[in-house]
């Protein structure tokens, strides 16, 4: 990738990282690198073709580290794992979070079609994490894209709420109840 493409890029997400996706304006990413508005215009016709290019980015780089805290753990061990992994994200940098999962955006993945595809590099350690499960006799036969969705959206409106201020929680607390909610969500779909 030619390096002002790559520093316009990393510019946005810094400012989206900090502030939000409203505050991302080709100004504000021109001044962070050093060029012109107009320059970045040579890299990406406009701003929602930046944003995408750092939803594409971020998702292929959260997809490299998913999951790969204990990779020879137990399956329940790395389905927690996994949980921990969203939940450092989704805490850890919420503007992004809610970016990437919540925002309305022309591409952004959609359930199902893009989530068969292979779409959502994270989302896809999940499923494959399900199917394994199943193939163990650890979970019920079943859909495994709409396993791991029924494993992971109560978690995700959990973190809604706790970003939205309506859960009065300390994070270790938080991330208590979520361990708890997928352990809950487990019983029903055990085998």
């Amino acid at each position: 990738m030619n390096a002002t493409k790559e520093r316009v890029a990393e510019a946005a997400r810094a400012i989206l990282v900090g502030e939000g996706a409203d505050a991302v304006t080709m100004r504000r990413v021109a001044e962070m690198v050093g060029v012109t508005a107009m320059a970045i215009y040579k890299h990406y016709p406009g701003r929602e073709a930046l944003l995408a290019a750092v939803a594409d980015r971020t998702f292929d780089e959260l997809g490299e580290d998913w999951g790969t805290k204990v990779p020879d753990g137990d399956w329940e061990t790395r389905l927690m794992c996994l949980l921990d992994d969203f939940l450092d994200f989704a805490l850890g940098r919420p503007h992004l979070y809610t970016f990437l999962m919540t925002d309305r955006r022309d591409r952004a993945r959609r359930f199902p079609d893009d989530f068969r595809r292979n779409g959502s590099p994270a989302f896809t350690r999940v499923v494959e994490l399900t199917e394994e499960g199943m193939r163990l006799g650890l979970l019920h036969p079943d859909d495994p894209l709409e396993t791991a969705l029924a494993l992971t959206s109560p978690v995700q409106g959990l973190v809604q709420l706790y970003l939205g201020g309506r859960v009065g929680l300390e994070e270790d607390d938080f991330r208590a109840l979520c361990a708890r909610t997928v352990r809950r969500n487990l019983r029903g779909l055990r085998a």
